[in-house]
Formats: structure tokens, C-alpha cells, sequence
């Protein structure tokens, strides 16, 4: 049985054939889970000959219509499509940066029966101590920001990298364990740490560099916004 399949099976087995009875025109959950595949395949990035990484979130905007139909049903669909997602990475042997999120959410541009997937490949980001709530920040406090999330930086030098004993720790296979760290002063530094992929600041490697306010450091797959304010 195809993953496909095993999805739908999955799914119709959870809402007790619910699906089967409401799905039969507009846009069907194996539709999306196809389209997924898809975006996953198009989207792949070779990173080497052993990693390949995917998206692992996953925004599906449907009609008005059409959300109104799967929202009955949201969290299970949600949840059936991430595990989709992890399973056809696994047979494919893609790398997933972080955890897998699949959202339902509508557009009324759309009209019924279209729909759309956007997608990210978005590495798990943490602060010292494992907690991935940064604290609260104060005004004017310098930052990084990533995936909404906003990342104070409180020490004279902040550390990041993949490894364990790092300030903020980014879970990406293309970040070092050690990889870079960002010097407070009369300037802002970024200085890199003898990287295997390197560190880059607005598209440039750099070795050291001072930066401003929007400069985006870019740490394996991974983009963080410096502010300054």
C-alpha cells in the first residue's frame, strides 16, 4: 500500500468513514497530501551526497468554501498529513530541519476547489537551557530574530551553533557545532568560527563583520534577523 492510500485509510478510519461520505467534489484531503509530496520533491535542496534537505512546515490556504469543509476535521488532517510528511521523508531519505507542522487556514481570493501550499524548510531554534520561548525582551535590547520568534542577546558574546554548549542553539545539519558568535560593543560582530559551511551575512561569507540593524545572518539553512532595537 502507497502512503497515499495508507493516508486515506488512516484518516477515514479516525472520523469513522466521516471522510468517505463528505469529500466527494471540491478539494479532497489526498489532494493536498499529493500536493505535498510534490512541494517536498520540488522543493528538495542537495545539501551533499548524504543530505538532502525538505520542508518541514507546511501552510495549506484554501477557498472559503472549501476551509469551511476540512475544518471539521482540522486537527486530524493536520495531523494525518504531518505524519505523511515524516513517513515519505524517511522512505526518501530527506533531511527534516525540525519538527513537522502542517496548518489549515482559507483566502477568499481562492475559489472553490483550488488551493495552495507554501512551505519552509525551518530549523529548530532554542536558547540556553532548552527552552524555546525567548525572555522577555526590554526596550532597545539587541536581538535575533527567526520564525517570529524573538532571541535576546544578553551576553557580551553569544554563542550559536548545533552543539550543546552554545547560547542559542540551532538544530540544522549545516551549522556547526560551534559555528559563529556575536560580539556587543560600540559595533555588533559577527565572527565565524572556523564553520564547515561557513557564516554569511546578507548573502556574503564573511570571516568577521560588523553588522545593523536588518542584517540577516544566514548559519547553514538558517536565516536570523539582527535587530538593534
Amino acid at each position: 500500500m502507497g502512503l497515499l492510500e495508507k493516508f486515506e485509510d488512516s484518516l477515514d478510519k479516525m472520523v469513522s468513514g466521516a471522510f468517505a461520505r463528505a469529500f466527494k467534489a471540491e478539494v479532497q484531503p489526498v489532494e493536498i497530501a499529493s500536493a505535498i509530496q510534490r512541494e517536498i520533491d520540488d522543493r528538495a535542496a542537495v545539501m551533499d551526497r548524504n543530505r538532502t534537505v525538505v520542508p518541514n512546515v507546511f501552510a495549506i490556504e484554501l477557498s472559503h468554501h472549501d476551509y469551511t469543509r476540512l475544518a471539521v476535521f482540522k486537527d486530524a488532517l493536520c495531523t494525518e498529513l504531518a505524519t505523511l510528511v515524516r513517513d515519505y521523508a524517511g522512505e526518501q531519505r530527506y533531511t527534516l530541519l525540525g519538527t513537522v507542522t502542517v496548518t489549515l487556514g482559507e483566502d477568499d481570493i481562492l475559489d472553490t476547489g483550488i488551493f495552495r501550499v507554501r512551505s519552509e524548510a525551518r530549523a529548530e531554534v532554542t536558547s540556553a537551557g532548552g527552552s524555546r520561548v525567548a525572555a522577555a525582551l526590554t526596550d532597545g535590547q539587541p536581538r535575533l530574530e527567526v520564525a517570529g520568534t524573538a532571541y535576546p542577546l544578553v551576553r557580551a558574546i553569544t554563542r550559536l551553533g548545533r552543539g550543546t554548549e552554545v547560547d542559542i542553539r540551532v538544530d540544522d545539519p549545516g551549522v556547526s557545532r560551534a559555528h559563529c558568535e556575536i560580539v556587543l560593543g560600540q559595533q555588533v560582530l559577527v565572527r565565524d568560527l572556523g564553520s564547515t559551511n561557513g557564516t554569511l551575512i546578507n548573502g556574503d561569507r564573511i570571516t568577521e563583520l560588523a553588522i545593523a540593524d536588518g542584517s540577516v545572518v544566514q548559519i547553514g539553512g538558517t536565516s536570523l534577523v539582527f535587530r538593534s532595537s
